[in-house]
């Protein structure tokens, strides 16, 4: 196991989306529910950050064949810690063959979906001298959709620092 990375829990990001429209038969717009949505540092990491995520939107690109959707996020968030802005962007995968493809087609039943099928690499980008150092590190998380009645739908990624 020797020269294998290893990951450091960093952040919970929520964010709620409001419903997709179809740009292409390929390309789907998945636009941010206003003020919907964060991203917390856990408590032992080492870069405190509570930010609320005040714009974004998802890009999502069915893959030739349809078993997977390659995601593409853009978003902005503002630190309530220090008032730094931080541009957010990720990008993914998701199969489309389980439960998180009938949330993604809107599946009437369509539940609260588990970890282990939405994976994505994160980076940051800042002004705010205090959360610079987001910028040079490596992300990664595994998110997961949260499913409540009458509510937006809540896309929920663990995100980890790889490191040595």
């Amino acid at each position: 196991m020797a020269h294998f990375p290893k990951l450091i829990p960093a952040f919970t990001v929520q964010v709620a989306i409001d419903p997709p429209s179809s740009v292409s038969p390929n390309l789907t717009f998945v636009p941010f529910a206003p003020k919907g949505g964060s991203i917390v540092s856990e408590p032992s990491y080492p870069i405190a950050l509570k930010a609320d995520i005040e714009h974004g939107a998802d890009y999502i690109t069915t893959a030739p064949g349809g078993k997977y959707v390659k995601l593409e996020v853009h978003g902005i968030a503002r630190d309530t810690l220090t008032g730094g802005l931080l541009r957010i962007r990720y990008t993914g995968r998701i199969p489309t063959t389980g439960p998180a493809g009938k949330v993604l087609r809107g599946e009437a039943g369509a539940g609260t979906t588990p970890f282990g099928e939405a994976f994505m690499h994160v980076e940051f980008e800042t002004g705010a001298e205090a959360l610079a150092a987001l910028q040079e590190k490596v992300y990664v998380g595994s998110g997961h959709f949260v499913i409540e009645p009458g509510k937006p739908v809540i896309v929920e990624y663990k995100v980890s620092e790889v490191s040595a």
